[in-house]
């Protein structure tokens, strides 16, 4: 029986301790060999300070100039979800799907990103 991950939208991949400030890319998810990655939402949480000056972030393929500068408490969480009218790019088999901080926080800060989606 195939996977709920090849069923249903779903959690596909967590990853902790993300750079929210830093320009650089940081792999979320390596898409396994023969299957394509078809992504939905991102969430991003735990972040360990303000965001604040953060205003551009994106993911391979999915989305660019993310702002992310208004989401200042530490106890909150954003959620990421696919525009309509955007013809986005899958991730194929073996490829790796990243999130890159652009213009990050001015503060020194590391969030947990859910990344969420289905394999084909």
């Amino acid at each position: 029986m195939a996977s709920l991950k090849e069923n249903a939208l779903t959690r596909i991949s967590t990853t902790n301790l993300v750079d929210m400030k830093t320009a650089a890319s940081t792999a979320l998810f390596t898409c396994p060999v023969g299957k394509t990655f078809y992504i939905d939402t991102i969430v991003v949480r735990n972040n360990t300070a303000s965001l604040a000056g953060g205003t551009s972030y994106g993911a391979t393929g999915w989305r660019t100039g993310i702002d992310l500068s208004g989401m200042t408490v530490t106890t909150g969480f954003r959620k990421l979800f696919s525009e309509d009218n955007v013809t986005y790019t899958p991730i194929a088999a073996g490829s790796v799907f990243y999130w890159i901080v652009t213009t990050g926080s001015t503060l020194p800060c590391t969030a947990t990103i859910d990344v969420f989606g289905h394999l084909a």
